[in-house]
């Protein structure tokens, strides 16, 4: 855990051969990014959601939101007294070693890289459903490949243009749950009555409490995306103290919503008839809508709901899991050349690595890929904040001096209190996997081992990991 050096001039030789990101991001741009990020796939994933935390999921999102925000309020004084990206390898590594800063940011990517080819097959079950296209097996998969090629284009371009239209998308899909939640509250289908059986769920052990609460953990899964915000530091044009409300503000935002939507959707028929007994299929509201003749209105909500926030989903992660592998590579855990950039001042290398393993999961996705990206999702998210929350923890301890622009409040006490709401999450979302997920998690933790004793034994011998800190650029 000791640091080694540290040289007061910034910048130095340790930056050559990496590019540099051009400040170009206004604060709503960013406030957009990740709240398009943490804006889930909230059209398509409503069986999930509607099926593990039955009539009481406004119940649930609003418990999420109250146990998220300490964590994003830590991130909010992270993220200014240490305002470069690569947030997880950043924090990890200063506040523990480089070997922690690694595995908490092989467990974020775990979440961001599934997001871009998930997103793709959600988009392409929409317009299968919604439009009756038949497409299916090759022709899917080449669909999703041409769409995957299309976002990739749009993010090695200027990220000033990948933020104006996260914005207009974002703020439609907002608009879109609003009305769509009005127009269920005063339809003749909403009754009171569907909420009789208000924790009914199809969690573990048939149910009940039990059930009603592992269910309660997955829900973290549309939460996470807040930690983009650091990342996207070093492009943003705003004084570096208002990087705070982009943090817990999309978080605010997001949470509203899903409990405003979700409450009016569970009382729209019975829980039986709404999730065909908890069976976590896609698409609950928009067949309810399809079911009533609602055609226009459904063809409104598939575009908005459904397909606007999932391409915000999609375009935040993948910005921000290339910036993250940036920093990897110019911190010298991976090869400098993922820290080379285009004209466009975007990173090249990772740009291209996310299109190929998009490619890849829609190559050789197996039948139960959905269900367990999302319970992985869960689990390796809660597993990083834990991380984070304990890195920040000891951050306090040893560099109580440095400048925090970013004002805690409640101080260690408060940390404290973050990390054990992250244990707590990662606890049940372990309890959630079933063996198909632990399998995949398992390769991947493998792979990342393999990845990890090549910077061992090879890279960091030669190459220091290096920290932009207070205290100067730090060797560690």
């Amino acid at each position: 855990m000791s640091q080694q050096t540290c040289d007061p001039v910034v910048p130095s030789e340790r930056w050559q051969g990496a590019g540099v990101l051009k400040r170009s991001l206004r604060l709503l741009y960013v406030y957009a990014l990740a709240t398009g990020a943490i804006f889930t796939f909230i059209g398509y994933w409503d069986g999930i959601f509607l099926s593990v935390c039955g009539p009481a999921t406004y119940l649930a999102f609003g418990l999420m939101t109250l146990m998220i925000l300490p964590i994003a309020f830590v991130y909010c004084e992270l993220a200014a007294m240490l305002p470069t990206c690569g947030a997880e390898l950043v924090y990890g590594t200063i506040g523990i070693n480089k070997h922690a800063g690694y595995w908490s940011c092989w467990l974020i990517l775990l979440a961001w890289i599934a997001v871009p080819p998930a997103a793709v097959m959600g988009i392409l079950e929409w317009l299968n459903y919604q439009f009756n296209l038949g497409l299916d097996g090759w022709t899917l998969t080449i669909a999703g490949c041409i769409i995957l090629c299309l976002y990739c284009g749009l993010s090695m371009y200027e990220i000033k243009l990948a933020g104006e239209i996260q914005t207009v998308m974002l703020f439609g899909a907002i608009f879109g749950c609003i009305l769509t939640g009005i127009l269920f509250f005063f339809s003749d289908h909403w009754s009171i009555a569907n909420y009789s059986n208000h924790f009914q769920n199809a969690g573990a052990e048939g149910g009940g409490w039990y059930g009603w609460m592992i269910g309660l953990s997955i829900i973290i899964t549309p939460y996470f995306g807040f930690e983009t915000v650091p990342n996207l530091v070093e492009e943003g044009n705003f004084p570096i103290k208002d990087m705070s409300k982009a943090i817990w503000g999309s978080v605010v935002t997001c949470g509203l919503v899903y409990m405003f939507i979700y409450f009016f959707a569970a009382g729209i028929a019975p829980w039986s008839e709404l999730t065909n007994n908890g069976s976590m299929e896609p698409f609950v509201m928009l067949k309810m809508m399809t079911k009533w003749g609602w055609k226009g209105y459904a063809l409104f909500f598939g575009l908005t709901t459904v397909f606007f926030s999932i391409s915000t989903c999609l375009l935040g992660f993948w910005i921000s899991s290339v910036r993250l592998m940036y920093a990897m590579g110019r911190q010298n855990f991976l090869p400098k050349s993922f820290a080379k950039t285009n004209k466009h001042a975007q990173p090249i290398v990772p740009n291209l690595l996310i299109l190929a393993i998009g490619i890849f999961f829609l190559l050789f996705k197996e039948s139960s890929y959905v269900a367990d990206f999302y319970t992985l999702m869960a689990f390796a998210c809660a597993s990083c904040y834990a991380i984070i929350m304990l890195a920040a923890m000891r951050i306090a301890s040893v560099h109580p001096d440095w400048e925090r622009p970013y004002k805690l409040k409640g101080g260690q006490a408060f940390r404290f209190f973050a990390f054990i709401i992250a244990l707590a999450i990662t606890l049940g979302c372990t309890l959630s996997l079933n063996w198909s997920a632990y399998k995949t998690l398992f390769y991947y933790l493998g792979l990342g081992a393999v990845l990890w004793v090549w910077m061992i034994f090879f890279k960091w011998p030669k190459q220091k990991v290096w920290m932009t800190t207070p205290d100067g650029e730090c060797d560690y």
